[in-house]
């Protein structure tokens, strides 16, 4: 069908190894899913059933000059996550069948304008300017879970400019993927080009211009963004 303006791009994630590209559908994104971030962020990580938001397709891109530090905040911060990318979905998925909609994994920065989202909670409103900006969930290249990745443990850890923020492992979420899979599908119809980004640990914090972030998870990958 002819557009009345100029359709955008679509948004195309790099693939280890690969020429071809993995199309992105929806950003799906679980919060508070380590238990020891979960307390630093002032809750109880036994009471709460997992809750999810989401970012745009586009705040996956960054430019090749880094991550820009966004307007409107004087206090943004980075949040390492595992990302799982799926190549089908569904409603009500049986988590036992789950794991079989993953195309693969990346790892990604949860980058929050943290006195947004703060001033947002106070006044019972949504996180979107908190959290969907503009380059605000960079990723890298994924890896084909055909591949042999063990998801459910590995290192996962952030640095900024050398210094160790958070160091974890991908065995203390606290939802597993099939239950995020699983509980997603219960509230979206999920599809093929869905993007989930899994929580991070604890340690998150302030980035300020000039920071230089590195992240990693065990068999997975590693991400270097600069803070301009």
């Amino acid at each position: 069908m002819n557009t009345v303006i100029t359709a955008a791009p679509p948004v195309i994630l790099p693939v280890s190894g690969s020429e071809a590209g993995f199309p992105v559908r929806r950003v799906y994104c679980v919060g508070r899913n380590y238990a020891l971030h979960a307390i630093e962020m002032g809750h109880d990580p036994t009471r709460e059933p997992p809750f999810f938001f989401q970012k745009n397709p586009e705040n996956l891109r960054l430019p090749a000059a880094g991550f820009p530090y966004p307007a409107r905040s004087n206090d943004v911060h980075h949040e390492v996550e595992l990302v799982v990318a799926l190549k089908s979905g569904g409603t009500d998925i049986d988590p036992a069948a789950a794991m079989d909609c993953v195309w693969g994994y990346a790892v990604g920065i949860d980058f929050t304008r943290r006195d947004l989202q703060a001033d947002a909670k106070s006044k019972g409103q949504p996180w979107a300017a908190a959290k969907a900006f503009e380059h605000s969930g960079p990723v890298s290249p994924l890896v084909p879970a055909e591949q042999g990745v063990d998801p459910a443990r590995g290192r996962i850890h952030l640095s900024v400019n050398g210094a160790i923020r958070q160091d974890g492992d991908l065995a203390q979420m606290t939802w597993k993927i099939p239950e995020i899979i699983a509980e997603l599908s219960k509230l979206f119809e999920l599809a093929a080009g869905d993007v989930i980004l899994t929580g991070t640990p604890a340690g998150v914090g302030a980035v300020e211009r000039g920071d230089v972030v590195t992240c990693g998870i065990d068999g997975i990958g590693d991400l270097t963004v600069t803070v301009v």
